[in-house]
């Protein structure tokens, strides 16, 4: 499987974490990057941050036409909205990506996970089948795919870590009881989740980026050089 690739957003000085970030449908790695900047980190944090790049397939709900997508969309049901054949598939290259990283000298558990909406499915389907520890996850204005599959395919191994969910009350395309959803099967589940939510449409508002700061900086804390 060749690597997803990503706009790189370096850190500023050593790399000592990273925050790995999946867009939603249609966007590309480009679309959120320059959210880093918005975050205003502490200059010493070391956080590279990487948005990775979504294949171009044919999307059924619009027309076949070709855009970049983690998975397909055949229909607006959201039983079945998330092709879990797609989902699987992207979840195999996301993890490529974090393995590589992890290879690179970046411990796993100084790595968040990070998605939007499609890329936030993602994100929320490795949660719970990752076999190595991450810092965090960040899961926004999403919803789960195969939540009947969880209880079989789930491992504990991130069953502590922490999980922003956040959603807006005025989303149109992913409701908020989707988020909702999967916030309530997570937490029966005994996974670390939050929850919170803003009154905003699909997207991301300022007091949202505020709170995805404080998450990245408390899950990984700039370390002083030895």
């Amino acid at each position: 499987m060749a690597l997803l690739p990503f706009v790189d957003v370096p850190a500023q000085g050593p790399v000592k974490a990273a925050v790995v970030w999946l867009h939603g449908l249609g966007d590309s790695g480009h679309g959120f990057a320059p959210i880093v900047s918005e975050l205003r980190l502490p200059a010493n944090a070391g956080i590279r941050f990487l948005f990775p790049h979504a294949p171009e397939i044919p999307v059924t709900i619009n027309g076949g036409m070709r855009m970049r997508a983690w998975y397909d969309i055949k229909t607006m049901d959201l039983t079945n909205r998330a092709d879990e054949a797609g989902v699987r598939q992207s979840a195999e290259a996301v993890t490529a990506l974090l393995d590589k990283l992890i290879s690179e000298g970046i411990p796993s558990e100084r790595i968040i996970l990070a998605g939007f909406s499609q890329g936030g499915v993602i994100t929320l389907h490795l949660l719970p089948r990752l076999t190595y520890k991450l810092a965090g996850f960040m899961a926004l204005s999403t919803y789960m795919a195969c939540p009947e599959k969880l209880a079989a395919e789930q491992l504990t191994i991130n069953k502590n870590t922490p999980v922003f969910i956040a959603h807006g009350t005025q989303d149109p395309v992913v409701p908020l009881a989707a988020g909702q959803h999967a916030y309530h099967t997570y937490k029966a589940a005994g996974f670390n989740v939050s929850w919170r939510d803003y009154r905003m449409p699909h997207s991301v508002c300022a007091q949202e980026v505020d709170e995805i700061s404080r998450f990245i900086q408390s899950k990984l804390p700039a370390q002083t050089e030895e």
